[in-house]
């Protein structure tokens, strides 16, 4: 008899996903099945299942690229994993291994990367087949829940704040404090920045501040530009964006000081209102971040091993799925929905 799991799957874009039960898959030979413990919610999830962006998912397709689980199957020929290893399968779910940007560790932007939860089925499901090469190692004593927001949100936002290049003791601006930028604060934090967290809810502002930022701007009252400015004594020395908002991307050039960088992580609707007076008038650099390569999580997950960064969180059933997306959709998750599969 062919054994059974749940999973959560986008039959047709922007309507709710469907429940199903599906045949647990048999990885075939390079690849491993791992059992989902724990998967992550992502806003790129939402669009993935809206098919918002120019390349879209097959349908149908399950979501989820924040996954964790124990490995239970082997396929032939794979050594780099054993059964009982817990992994986790995020979005850069494999790339071609061989041309010029894997070859520079940058395998996120390679033109054959396939992507979990999008053009491979993820972790909303019990099950999930992956690629040994490409799964984030779980450092022991690191919870699947509290590893699963790390494997997206946290190596994007740190990622991110290694691209602004700022050096200990410098200033960073991290615009967006909600499930991202959350985690950005410990990071920065955790390597020595001096933090100045800008949104327009005080609620996450004050949350800001008991992660340790040293000052919090709400983009809601004044000029936030020029709060910033003199907070920082001329511009921080980079911007991390990840609020998906125009309006910040445009504020977090102004709040960059001269030779500093601006990098955007958020991806919101339309085109980027670049001021290109002062960005060439101040040798400004804009830099987009796109995840992290396999270095990056490593380095991401040993901060959180290590207590100094660590994901909030609230669990929810695979069952409660679409409520928690029209949550998100509606800007009402302040940090991170983890699906739980420990049942």
């Amino acid at each position: 008899m062919t054994r059974k799991m749940q999973a959560a799957q986008v039959e047709r874009f922007g309507q709710p996903l469907v429940l199903k039960e599906l045949d647990i898959p048999t990885p075939g030979a390079g690849q491993i099945l791992v059992k989902t413990e724990a998967c992550g919610v992502c806003h790129t999830d939402l669009h993935a299942a809206g098919g918002d962006w120019p390349l879209k998912p097959t349908l149908p397709f399950t979501p989820g690229h924040e996954g964790i689980g124990i490995v239970t199957a082997l396929g032939a020929g794979v050594t780099g994993v054993r059964e009982g290893d817990r992994v986790g399968v995020p979005w850069l779910y494999s790339a071609c291994g061989h041309c010029e940007f894997c070859l520079a560790a940058q395998e996120p932007v390679c033109g054959k990367a396939q992507f979990g939860g999008y053009t491979k089925n993820g972790g909303f499901a019990e099950y999930i087949v992956a690629d040994p090469n490409y799964v984030a190692r779980i450092p022991a004593g690191l919870a699947a829940r509290d590893a699963a927001p790390l494997i997206c949100a946290g190596i994007t936002s740190y990622k991110g704040l290694k691209e602004t290049q700022v050096r200990p003791g410098q200033w960073v601006v991290i615009s967006g404090i909600g499930g991202l930028g959350h985690l950005g604060v410990q990071y920065a934090k955790a390597m020595g920045l001096h933090v100045c967290a800008v949104d327009i809810d005080d609620r996450k502002l004050e949350h800001a501040r008991r992660l340790g930022a040293n000052a919090a701007v709400n983009a809601r009252t004044g000029d936030p530009v020029a709060a910033v400015r003199k907070i920082t004594d001329g511009g921080a020395h980079g911007v991390l964006i990840t609020a998906p908002s125009l309006p910040a991307f445009k504020q977090g050039v102004g709040m960059t000081r001269k030779h500093g960088t601006c990098v955007l992580v958020g991806i919101p609707p339309g085109d980027f209102p670049t001021p290109l007076f002062d960005l060439v008038a101040n040798c400004i650099t804009i830099r987009g971040s796109f995840v992290g390569n396999r270095r990056d999580m490593a380095e991401a997950l040993a901060f959180a091993a290590a207590g100094m960064v660590k994901a909030d969180i609230e669990m929810q059933p695979l069952s409660a799925i679409n409520a928690v997306f029209e949550r998100l959709a509606q800007g009402e998750v302040p940090s991170r929905v983890v699906l739980d599969f420990a049942d």
